[in-house]
């Protein structure tokens, strides 16, 4: 590739994370005046074709995220499915494992996966995960749909996916199952997206997975839904870890508050294929051996400065203070999160970005004064900035800003707040870690012993040996 290709792919690549505007000005700010958005603009759509000197393309390349130390020698391979912004990724890459597959539909969140996440040679990335799986088409064949989720998705050791939570429904039978063709999961599963995780688990066979949703997945319709899911993933070959705990004490119900000041409950279900015989003994009680000796509080992870836009307005703040106070007269238990340095968040939600009420930080409000008392109006409550989101998550440790945010503070909070407690999973992929390693030696003590049982096999006549070509598989 010459020298000027490959200036215009490294500025494709930025460009998937930061606009035009953005990535003009970075430019300009190593060599002023030089750039401009109509120049950028122009050069990615073939009308000029300026030159990066070496300082700006080595510049531009900070811009993408480095290549992880341990991915020279990955313990494990895995594919991350409804992907948001990686929080499970970054999880299980402390645990030693590499990324090669990775699907999201969300054009916002995938800036902001591609502004923190690796991509290697080896990696791929899918927006719409029907695409693999066909799951939207009728006009295909079971042979074509393992083909291509064979085509598209490498092999991989561990299927993680946060998916949606959607009602299974069988009165309205599809066209693909009224010729015959599902069976068992794939007639309960079809038309959801937890289809599409099934058909890829039947089809790649990793040795684990882990499966994220929200806490309300085990009452969501009547408690069907999670039925049904339990009874797929056993029907594809899979024990369940903790399957039988129900009630408060469920160990699939994991709470960041153990991790970060945020109460913020999510259902963790870890399968391990049940022919691998390394499953025994497993069960998410034992996450309590990686809580952290001392965890954040709140005050640390606030930054000591911040714009008043983020501040609430006079209107919106006496809104949301009688909102309250009306709710609570009805017994109901709506109403905003005053929290202070030292206490527990309620959950950071994607709606976060509209008024900031499940978390609002206090700046003085006295309670033994009127609402309107001067004092009380100057030091109104302020919604956490998106960076404080991120420490918040887990995503940046208290007083770092590591985490790239390339997008609006709308979209951040959205994103934020759909996404998962990073040190929750963190400690579920280590805690998953040596169980992986065992099921990569079983395999690889099964591939030689299938190279010496084909060794000790009388040649045919008519063929000659090839020499030991499963060998160069590398997990």
């Amino acid at each position: 590739m010459s020298e000027h290709n490959e200036e215009l792919k490294l500025l494709q690549k930025v460009l998937e994370i930061y606009d035009q505007k953005f990535v003009a000005g970075f430019l300009n700010d190593i060599t002023p005046g030089h750039w401009s958005r109509e120049t950028i603009n122009r050069w990615i759509n073939g009308k000029a074709s300026p030159r990066l000197s070496h300082h700006e393309f080595e510049a531009l390349q900070t811009l993408l995220p480095a290549r992880p130390a341990h991915y020279r020698r990955p313990g494990f391979d895995f594919i991350d499915l409804f992907a948001g912004i990686g929080g499970i990724r970054k999880g299980f890459e402390t645990a030693g494992g590499r990324c090669v597959f990775t699907s999201e539909w969300n054009a916002y969140s995938v800036r902001t996966y591609k502004a923190n996440h690796y991509a290697d040679p080896l990696h791929r990335f899918n927006d719409d995960i029907r695409k693999v799986t066909l799951s939207d088409r009728d006009d295909v064949t079971d042979d074509e749909v393992i083909q291509n989720i064979d085509r598209m998705i490498p092999d991989h050791d561990v299927l993680l996916a946060g998916f949606p939570c959607q009602p299974f429904s069988i009165a309205g039978v599809s066209k693909k199952n009224s010729m015959g063709r599902a069976h068992g999961f794939e007639c309960k599963t079809q038309g959801t997206l937890f289809f599409d995780v099934a058909k890829i688990l039947e089809v790649k066979r990793p040795a684990a997975f882990l499966l994220e949703n929200v806490k309300n997945l085990k009452s969501h319709d009547k408690g069907k839904t999670f039925r049904v899911i339990m009874e797929a993933l056993d029907e594809l070959g899979y024990w369940v870890a903790d399957a039988n705990y129900d009630g408060p004490t469920d160990p699939k119900v994991v709470d960041g508050q153990h991790f970060v000041p945020q109460h913020r409950e999510r259902i963790a279900l870890v399968g391990f294929r049940k022919d691998l015989g390394i499953h025994e003994g497993f069960t998410l009680r034992d996450i309590r051996r990686f809580f952290p000796r001392v965890k954040p509080v709140l005050g640390d992870i606030l930054e000591p400065q911040v714009d008043s836009k983020y501040i609430l307005t006079e209107k919106l703040w006496e809104y949301l203070f009688n909102y309250s106070i009306k709710h609570k007269a009805k017994g109901n238990g709506f109403g905003y999160g005053l929290v202070g340095a030292t206490d527990i968040t309620r959950t950071l939600s994607a709606r976060y970005y509209k008024d900031g009420s499940e978390i609002l930080l206090d700046r003085g409000f006295d309670r033994s004064k009127d609402f309107y008392d001067p004092q009380n109006i100057k030091y109104r409550p302020r919604r956490l900035t998106p960076r404080e989101c991120a420490r918040l998550m887990g995503y940046d440790a208290a007083g770092t800003a590591e985490f790239r945010i390339p997008v609006s503070d709308t979209q951040a909070y959205k994103q934020f707040g759909n996404s998962v407690v990073v040190p929750v999973f963190s400690a579920i992929a280590r805690l998953m870690q040596p169980r992986i390693t065992a099921a990569i030696a079983a395999r690889h003590e099964q591939l030689r012993l299938d190279i010496d049982d084909r060794r000790t096999q009388p040649a045919s006549p008519h063929e000659e040996y090839a020499g030991d070509s499963v060998l160069q598989y590398t997990p």
